[in-house]
C-alpha cells in the first residue's frame, strides 16, 4: 500500500478529531471500562492519530502496536507521539509515554497488511483499530479481515471511513462529474486489489453482523469552512490531481472547479463503527 504524506496527515488530524463520533467512541470506551489494561493493534497507523484520539478514553495502562507499511510514517508517528506525550521513555521496540495519568507503551511494526494481516494479528490483543483505512482496501481483503476478526473474537473500532458523500457550498456545475471521477480513481488498486471505496463501511457492518457482532455506528463527517482553509485547499488540490489521472474531466472544467473550491466550504461524509461479539 502506498504511503501518505505526513504533512497531509498532520493537516487533517484536527478535522478528524472534531469529526469522530462521540457515541461510537463511548461504546468502545464502555466495553473496556472495567479492564485494568488493554492491548490495541492499530492498522495503517499513519502518524499515530488514532492513538492520540482514542487513548484518553481507554484504561490507564495501554499497549499499542502501531502497524504501517511505510517506515517514514512509523518514524513520523514516533516523533508526533513524543511531542504529544507529557513524558517519554524508551522500552524494548518502542516508547513508553506518559499522558495525564495514562501509561502507554508503543511498539512500531512495519508490515504489509495486504500479505501479513494474519501475522500482524497473531499476537494476543484486546482491540483492533483503524482510521481512514477501510475504504482503501479491497472487498476481498475486507471479507478476509472480518473472518479473521471473528475467528479471534476481536472487537473492531474503525473511524473515519469515507462514505462517498460530499456537499460543497456553494454548489458548482462540475461537482457531480468531479465526484464521479474521484470515486473512479479511489477504486484503483492501493496494494490490496481494487479499493472498496464508499461501499466499505456498509460492507463491513454487514459482514460483521453476519458473524454475530453487535455494532454501533454513526456519522463522523468533516465539516470544513473558512477556519479550515489550508485543509480545504490541500483537499481540493488532491482531488484535482486524482481526477486528472482518470482523464474523465477536461482541463478547463477541472480548472474552473478547482478555482471555485479552494475558497468554498464542504461536508465530507464518513462513518465510525465499533463492533464486538457477545461473551
Amino acid at each position: 500500500m502506498n504511503g501518505f504524506d505526513p504533512i497531509w496527515l498532520a493537516l487533517r488530524e484536527p478535522a478528524d478529531r472534531a469529526a469522530r463520533n462521540g457515541e461510537v467512541r463511548a461504546a468502545c470506551a464502555a466495553h473496556f471500562a472495567d479492564s485494568r489494561g488493554i492491548t490495541i493493534v492499530d492498522l495503517g497507523c499513519g502518524a499515530g492519530s488514532n492513538l492520540r484520539a482514542l487513548a484518553p478514553h481507554l484504561p490507564r495502562k495501554q499497549f499499542w502496536r502501531l502497524v504501517d507499511h511505510d517506515p517514514a510514517l512509523l518514524e513520523a508517528a514516533r516523533s508526533a507521539l513524543g511531542r504529544w506525550a507529557d513524558g517519554v521513555g524508551m522500552v524494548e521496540n518502542g516508547l513508553r509515554l506518559a499522558k495525564h495519568d495514562l501509561q502507554i507503551d508503543v511498539e512500531f511494526i512495519q508490515a504489509d497488511l495486504a500479505s501479513d494481516l494474519i501475522e500482524t494479528l497473531a499476537p494476543s490483543a484486546d482491540l483492533v483499530s483503524a482510521a481512514a483505512l477501510l475504504d482503501l482496501v479491497s472487498v476481498g481483503w475486507l471479507r478476509a479481515f472480518c473472518d479473521l476478526l471473528a475467528r479471534k473474537r476481536l472487537p473492531l473500532y474503525a473511524a473515519l471511513t469515507y462514505n462517498g458523500e460530499e456537499r460543497w457550498i456553494p454548489p458548482h456545475a462540475h461537482d457531480a462529474a468531479v465526484r464521479h471521477a474521484f470515486h473512479a480513481h479511489q477504486a484503483r488498486d492501493k496494494g490490496f486489489g481494487p479499493a472498496a471505496g464508499p461501499q466499505a463501511a456498509p460492507l463491513v457492518v454487514g459482514l460483521l453482523a453476519q458473524r454475530g457482532y453487535q455494532i454501533v455506528e454513526g456519522r463522523s463527517d468533516w465539516r470544513l469552512d473558512g477556519d479550515d482553509r489550508a485543509l480545504i485547499r490541500a483537499l481540493t488540490d488532491g482531488v484535482v490531481a486524482a481526477c486528472r489521472e482518470t482523464g474523465l474531466i477536461d482541463a478547463p472544467a477541472m480548472q474552473s472547479w478547482r478555482g471555485a473550491r479552494r475558497e468554498a466550504s464542504v461536508i465530507i461524509g464518513h462513518i465510525d463503527l465499533f463492533a464486538t461479539l457477545s461473551d
